[in-house]
């Protein structure tokens, strides 16, 4: 007896993304309010960082919240209805809850139940890896637009008074809605892990040492200057990598986008890579801050709306941090 053949999802050649929004958090925190704390100055932060300020959210907002804001700018701008979503990624360091997921909570709120949602922890390299997963699960047939978000409200799991990071970090919600595409939009990602090295950007504690009272609350931190070498270094390759398998050069590119780390980082990665003067450059970590998955997205937002020429054109974006997850590709901006 033969029996029948399984049926297998295909989908869209090509996907790319149709369009964005953002959420960062109302309250504006110059240097010299948390100088203080950290014995420090508004000149040390800005020579060693280049934040001037960064967004932070009050204490009745959750990172879910900023999501959902995001996302549903995004599915406004990208002229679709809600209801045509059917995927929802968010990337975050930040739900205050281990379950349920931000997104299932986020499709829910912005019209999009019952798409398939989950969460997912990549740290500053989650909005990468959830372009990546997007692009794959529509090309695969599994969905057919998709709501991909990074988030955070990281404002709640520093230490005021650490040195390492704490001045660096914002709060805020970038967003993206994916879909199919009569011409390549989102090249093939570079990405992977150093977890040899996770150490280096991670939290100082487990909630299960705080619950057994052997450790404060847990915050992040980071060894500056071994992170520094590592994302200007080994980064550089990973964004070669990313041109090279996309098929263009630093000539062909728009913008580039990288991770708003810190802006010594972004000035020496521009550096590395010999981009051309035409390149546009995200530089949104001055007043924005740090705010790991959702800083990408963040940035790609603030450029397209203070260069509207950019629509149409290649940006190479490439995410890297806590845990020493990295991941970067070349997508046409909305």
């Amino acid at each position: 007896m033969t029996r029948p053949q399984l049926r297998q999802s295909t989908g869209p050649q090509f996907t790319r993304i149709l369009g964005m929004g953002a959420a960062r958090g109302e309250l504006v925190v110059p240097n010299s309010e948390i100088i203080e704390p950290i014995n420090s100055s508004d000149e040390w932060i800005q020579q060693r960082t280049g934040v001037i300020t960064r967004h932070r959210a009050s204490a009745d907002v959750l990172a879910i919240d900023l999501a959902t804001e995001a996302a549903m700018e995004a599915v406004a701008n990208a002229g679709i209805e809600p209801g045509q979503v059917d995927l929802v990624i968010i990337a975050t360091i930040s739900n205050v809850q281990q379950t349920p997921s931000m997104a299932t909570v986020v499709a829910d709120r912005i019209g999009a139940n019952p798409a398939a949602a989950y969460d997912f922890n990549a740290a500053c390299a989650g909005y990468a890896y959830a372009v990546a997963q997007a692009d794959a699960l529509i090309r695969a047939g599994a969905a057919h637009y998709a709501v991909v978000v990074g988030a955070e409200k990281l404002s709640d799991i520093i230490d005021p008074t650490d040195r390492s990071i704490s001045f660096l970090l914002g709060d805020g919600a970038g967003a993206a809605v994916i879909g199919p595409s009569d011409y390549p939009g989102i090249a093939a990602t570079v990405w992977g892990s150093d977890g040899a090295n996770a150490d280096k950007v991670g939290m100082n504690a487990t909630l299960i040492e705080y619950r057994d009272g052997k450790a404060p609350w847990p915050t992040l931190r980071q060894e500056g200057p071994s992170v520094f070498r590592w994302a200007v270094w080994e980064m550089a390759k990973v964004a070669r990598e990313a041109l090279e398998v996309a098929g263009i050069t630093v000539d062909d590119l728009a913008a580039f986008i990288p991770h708003q780390a810190n802006m010594r980082i972004v000035d020496e990665f521009a550096k590395q890579l010999k981009l051309p003067e035409s390149v546009i450059i995200a530089r949104d970590i001055a007043t924005t801050g740090n705010t790991s998955a959702a800083s990408i997205p963040l940035a790609a937002h603030r450029l397209l709306q203070e260069n509207p020429q950019l629509s149409g054109g290649y940006a190479l974006q490439i995410g890297f941090g806590a845990g020493l997850a990295f991941g970067a590709q070349v997508v046409v901006l909305p």
